[in-house]
């Protein structure tokens, strides 16, 4: 085995040339390879060690990740087997209907996610695991290939830095349930590689292209990564480069890299961007920073919280970072450069308008601190800048220890600071300190570099098993794809009808997302594009929803499942319930309809165009044979039709909203409505009459559509002859429609067409921003080119 070298120790210079690799050697393979292996190692070690899925019994998909993400890679899987209602434009299965390039940008566009198609689906947890941990491994190694070329030094001490750069709390705690913020993650170290590019007027294609991919993977973390990356380049340019006009040129040319690397990204970004403000506001928060102690508690392993920035990267780099300021065998501009921006990042943490710049200018919902992993990746740059330089000797070792150790001490009034975070900060600072000073004076350079690895496996796969303990015991969780998950998609497939009629996976359900985990067409949806006439338009019928509006549930009720040709539901013992209901696109009566009002009950007649609900005979007693229906959206508790099984509700506002309830058929005056709790400030019970609901249905058959097809982003129908009026397609009016050459109409929030005459009607779907999007992807295709054939031909004359 050969020894690990260090870089031999430097005289400070004045004004030192941009660190470069050798000429005619790239930076090696090994170190990137080292800090894939070790990331990967301590993650499985610490969901090892928490007995989470896939090691044990535990669920992993708290929150989101089972809620979003891995019903979205089930979709992303359907499409790439052909088995998805929709395609790349259009999803038909969510929502009744809904946009989808916007949440492909969003949840799906990382080169990463494809794998998942190598899986069985009912391994769609399984994939989703898989991909998250090689994301975090390219993580590793973009980290450890940046560093690299920054300035040479030891490959296994660039693997280790780069490790704990992946390894970061806010990777293992918050990232790793929101993988596509993982892309973000990589986006870092390779935008800083582009820098290193500008730097040097060298790859301007490849910078482009590596912009491009960064952005089109997931803006919202590029977006935070481009500013962290900007920041590096500008430090890298003071300190490496004289003269205003070398300097200008630099930032320039990453300008320009970055500018038509977004460009190239357009055609998901524009979508994206313009269905952002279509969606359902949601909630909005202000920004309240953390106390400085919460802050200096997160600089140690094993600690959890939502909403702080989990900086924490191992002892051994952050002794490092802290040490580099007494490094002198570093250039006094080059400490201070580097320290300073360290500083100034962390604070701007802490400063709203800074704060708000990170964030796209809206504070967050959830986590607030999405920025963190660019803190700890310019932490990691620090590290490098002095270890690189040569290993840092005693005393600033000894100071760089006395600085973490005060800041840690002070952490003690914070709740977040643990027993188990002290001991394995205590003991990692002095094992990494003994490891780095032997490194620095060429003794046991291979136990001290096992050492090192060895602290930060150790802290890493602590912290993840933490943070799991925190995560499970906080937010909500979602079981893997098991037994019932099988039965429940088994059953919808028996079912299926579409385009004759939709099918429901029903309620009470696994996620916000199980039409596209589970399979059918269904209600329910939940995404951060959920859009505002979707939302609203459910609302005004009944529907319940949580995350404050974007995650709303299917409706269990026969009126708005013939208003959407609901044929087929599933019901919670895993039967089908089938009815006949019109087809997709129905005929209603010219002129505007009335507008909703505040009652659910009048608002599904008004879209179903007759009356089919009567008022109670007493309050809470309906007439015997009707069926009873409980609207209370602030309700959260059960109730009762007389005797009969308790029903759950689900208020609480704002963030949940208890939907429209079937309480069950009633036996008259010995079916009172019974609360289990006190009753809510406002309720209404409405009764359901069968008698009249049949015959409204057979119209809307009878005048529907007698051929309906639908395409991955379109429907034609042919209606009977004489057809007049309003044709109405059960799918919401969502931007984007275009129906006989004009833009699609809205009848109370459904797509409308007027037939003027015409007994046939075409729509077509394609996301506002695409057209776009694709003319500046194109222009900067062709800009791309042309700088490419001009680099090609100086490359033949030279």
């Amino acid at each position: 085995m050969s020894t690990p070298q260090l870089a031999p120790q430097r005289t400070p210079a004045r004004r030192p040339a941009p660190p470069a690799a050798r000429p005619g050697r790239r930076p090696g393979l090994l170190g990137s390879a080292l800090a894939a292996l070790v990331t990967a190692v301590a993650v499985a070690g610490g969901d090892a060690v928490a007995r989470v899925f896939p090691y044990g019994s535990r669920h992993r998909s708290v929150n989101d990740l089972g809620n979003q993400f891995v019903p979205f890679h089930a979709h992303l899987w359907d499409l790439l087997h052909g088995r998805a209602e929709g395609g790349l434009l259009f999803n038909w299965q969510s929502g009744y209907g809904t946009s989808f390039l916007p949440d492909l940008g969003t949840y799906l566009t990382s080169p990463f996610a494809v794998l998942v198609a190598l899986f069985p689906r009912e391994d769609i947890d399984l994939a989703v695991y898989v991909v998250t941990v090689l994301k975090m491994a390219a993580a590793a190694a973009a980290m450890a290939w940046l560093l690299r070329t920054q300035a040479r030094g030891p490959w296994w001490a660039a693997g280790l830095l780069g490790a704990s750069y992946a390894l970061c709390g806010w990777s293992v705690i918050e990232a790793a349930y929101n993988p596509m913020w993982l892309d973000g993650m990589i986006a870092f170290p390779l935008l800083c590689l582009t820098g290193e590019w500008a730097l040097r007027s060298r790859r301007p294609v490849l910078g482009v292209l590596v912009v491009a991919v960064s952005w089109t993977a997931n803006f919202y973390t590029a977006y935070m990564a481009t500013l962290g990356a900007a920041l590096v380049l500008l430090l890298r340019v003071v300190l490496t480069r004289e003269g205003t006009r070398e300097r200008a040129l630099v930032v320039g040319r990453a300008a320009v890299t970055t500018v038509l690397g977004i460009a190239l990204a357009a055609p998901v970004l524009a979508p994206l961007f313009l269905s952002s403000k279509q969606a359902y506001p949601g909630w909005f928060r202000e920004f309240s920073p953390v106390s400085w102690a919460d802050l200096f508690a997160r600089l140690m392993p094993a600690t959890y919280s939502f909403n702080s920035p989990a900086v924490f990267v191992g002892t051994g780099t952050l002794l490092l970072a802290a040490a580099l300021p007494f490094h002198r065998a570093v250039p006094a501009r080059t400490r201070w450069g580097w320290t300073g921006l360290v500083v100034g990042v962390a604070l701007s943490f802490q400063w709203e308008p800074t704060h708000l710049a990170w964030h796209l200018f809206a504070t967050p919902n959830g986590s607030a601190y999405r920025q963190t992993f660019v803190l700890a990746g310019i932490v990691v740059i620090a590290a490098w800048t002095g270890l690189s330089q040569s290993p840092p000797g005693a005393r600033p070792l000894i100071a760089g220890a006395g600085l973490l150790t005060a800041a840690v001490l002070s952490a003690g009034s914070s709740a977040l600071a643990t027993t188990w975070g002290y001991a394995l900060f205590g003991g990692g600072l002095a094992v990494t300190a003994w490891a780095w000073w032997s490194l620095g004076r060429r003794r046991l350079l291979v136990p001290a570099a096992g050492l090192l690895a060895a602290v930060l496996v150790a802290q890493a796969a602590a912290t993840t098993a933490y943070g799991h303990k925190g995560k499970l015991a906080g937010l909500d969780d979602y079981p893997s794809w098991n037994g019932a998950h099988t039965a429940r998609a088994e059953a919808l497939a028996g079912a299926d009808g579409w385009p004759a009629y939709r099918t429901d996976a029903g309620r009470p359900a696994l996620s916000g997302n199980d039409p596209m985990l589970l399979g059918g067409e269904g209600g329910s949806y939940y995404s951060s594009h959920t859009p505002d006439v979707f939302t609203r338009t459910m609302a005004a019928l009944g529907a319940g929803w949580t995350s404050r509006g974007r995650n709303v549930q299917s409706l269990d009720n026969p009126v708005t499942d013939a208003v959407f040709a609901v044929g087929a539901r599933l019901r919670p013992d895993g039967t089908i319930a089938r009815t006949e209901v019109p087809p997709l696109v129905t005929v209603r009566p010219a002129g505007p309809p009335r507008a909703y009002g505040d009652s659910p009950f009048a608002n599904q007649e008004a879209l179903l165009g007759a009356p089919v609900y009567e008022d109670p005979l007493a309050p809470g007693v309906c007439r015997a044979g009707t069926e009873a229906f409980l609207w209370a959206p602030e309700y959260n508790a059960t109730a009762r039709l007389g005797d009969g099984l308790p029903v759950r509700l689900n208020g609480y506002a704002p963030r949940n909203r208890a939907a429209l309830q079937p309480m069950g058929t009633s036996n008259g005056s010995a079916s009172k409505l019974r609360f289990d709790r006190p009753a809510p400030a406002s309720w209404a019970l409405s009764c359901l009459d069968r008698g009249r609901l049949e015959p409204a249905v057979a119209a809307l058959r009878a005048s529907g559509a007698g051929a309906v097809e639908v395409t991955d982003s379109g429907v034609r129908a042919t209606l009977p002859p004489g057809s007049a009026g309003t044709a109405v397609i059960a799918t919401p009016a969502v931007a984007g429609w275009s129906c006989d050459g004009r833009p699609g109409g809205s009848y109370l929030g459904l797509l409308a067409v007027p037939l003027d005459g015409r007994t046939t009607v075409s729509c077509t779907f394609r996301p506002p921003g695409l057209f776009a999007g694709t003319a500046a992807a194109a222009l900067s295709a062709l800009v791309v080119l042309a700088l490419a054939l001009r680099r090609r031909r100086r490359g033949t004359a030279a």
